[in-house]
């Protein structure tokens, strides 16, 4: 596919969604792969990687012109899949890392930030899409479409590009060989301030992380 057949946005509306829903697709499963664990080294150089390549598809559905669906009330799916497991899996997986600090609104002055979880992130992520892959598996391609740009703008876009910054975050850190500070008191539950995160901002040492990430050879 050339780059720009991949970057347009006046594309065929069929053609559009169906590439839209394999990058939905693909995601889903390449992430609930990684979830079992059975390839802890790789977990996070590989989600660094599926989630950017999420973001391309969020991009597009950004860049396209406003998705009206054919109904005025959305369709009841029935009740939605249960992904705690999935956000516990990766919650072990990612144990020594999972909690980072994040601003919610880059333009929104003087806003403290705040500690967020990975695994949070992921499970947050998948649900959207699951929602909208409902859709789309049943027919509903134009609901598929509004949901996922709907929801893009509304919760997974800026929740994907939080989990993005921390996960390329640490593989810089380990690429830098800058390793960081103790995570110890850093948690979800805290009301704590810039200094404070700053100050405790992880426990991650190059010497944790770069075997398994298989960046470098450690002595």
């Amino acid at each position: 596919m050339s780059d720009a057949t991949l970057h347009a946005t006046n594309q065929d509306p069929d053609s559009f969604a169906v590439q839209i829903a394999d990058q939905v697709e693909s995601f889903i499963v390449a992430v609930t792969e990684v979830a079992k664990g059975d390839e802890p080294d790789s977990a996070v150089p590989f989600l660094l990687l599926e989630v950017s390549q999420l973001l391309l598809a969020g991009g597009r559905l950004g860049a396209h012109e406003d998705i009206v669906p054919d109904e005025r009330y959305e369709p009841d799916l029935g009740p939605e899949a249960d992904v705690d497991e999935l956000r516990e899996r990766f919650a072990r997986l990612l144990e020594p890392i999972d909690v980072y600090s994040e601003v919610f609104d880059p333009y929104e002055p003087r806003k403290a930030p705040v500690a967020c979880r990975i695994s949070d992130d992921l499970a947050d992520v998948v649900t959207d899409l699951r929602h909208g892959l409902a859709h789309y598996r049943a027919g509903r391609t134009t609901e598929a479409l509004w949901w996922w740009q709907f929801s893009y703008f509304s919760n997974w876009g800026s929740t994907a590009s939080a989990a993005l910054r921390a996960l390329q975050s640490l593989v810089a850190h380990v690429r830098l060989n800058q390793p960081l500070e103790a995570l110890d008191g850093l948690d979800t539950d805290e009301d704590l301030t810039e200094d404070a995160l700053e100050e405790e901002a992880g426990r991650v040492m190059v010497e944790e992380l770069a075997g398994p990430l298989g960046l470098r050879d450690l002595k």
